[in-house]
């Protein structure tokens, strides 16, 4: 299959290098997927609970979380990554490959993943939360018992449209040195004019777009009551 490749697109295409800026890339987007999902789950569930008319709703509390959200959300990716560099050095010791490129992956991703948990569950019938209230449910029970269960195909569909965004971002981290396809892409195809390079790592990122695409709609249907 290389060789059918290499002889498609032509000499200078170094399979080695895309296969470990493939991997680079799944080990980014598996990181900052994880802890964007572990953060933004409770971040979105804050974002709901204290909104106006809801179980915990607090006004002030709601306008500084959405706020901070907002203008985390506001921000091009691009920037962020270069405003983040102090901070993504204290962190990891670097601001370069796969490590450097988490942090300011799941910066980014947290909030975005955070509103579409908030718009999920904001989705979820008023009714169930009412019939809980009556039967003496607290907030947690609530929460974990009625609200998650309802919104899970929401939110399974949150995670996989945030995956697919964290896709686009580790080709981005590529500008400043973040490892992975997207790295591969400006090195070669852009400086380098290599322009069949860029080709292999646009289709292998459109591949991995559409597989994480397939999942996502799967789990959805599974778990669609």
């Amino acid at each position: 299959m290389a060789q059918f490749f290499q002889s498609l697109l032509g000499a200078g295409v170094d399979w080695t290098d895309i296969g470990w800026a493939t991997i680079d890339t799944l080990l980014m987007l598996g990181g900052a997927l994880s802890l964007t999902l572990l953060l933004g789950l409770p971040l979105g569930i804050m974002l709901f609970l204290t909104s106006p008319k809801k179980l915990l709703s607090a006004p002030k509390t709601y306008a500084s979380i959405s706020f901070g959200v907002n203008i985390l959300r506001s921000l091009p990716f691009v920037i962020l990554l270069i405003a983040m560099i102090p901070v993504t050095v204290f962190l990891t010791g670097t601001s370069l490959g796969v490590a450097g490129a988490i942090p300011p992956l799941v910066v980014g991703g947290t909030p975005f993943f955070a509103r579409l948990v908030e718009t999920a569950l904001r989705e979820v019938d008023h009714g169930i939360v009412e019939a809980s209230l009556a039967m003496g449910a607290s907030t947690r029970q609530i929460v974990t018992g009625a609200l998650l269960p309802e919104a899970l195909p929401g939110i399974i569909a949150a995670a996989t449209v945030t995956a697919i965004a964290l896709v686009s971002y580790t080709a981005l981290s590529g500008v400043v040195g973040g490892g992975g396809l997207g790295d591969l892409a400006i090195r070669y195809g852009y400086q380098r004019f290599q322009l069949n390079v860029m080709f292999v790592t646009i289709i292998l990122l459109l591949i991995l777009v559409q597989f994480l695409q397939s999942i996502g709609n799967r789990m959805v249907i599974h778990f669609s009551r």
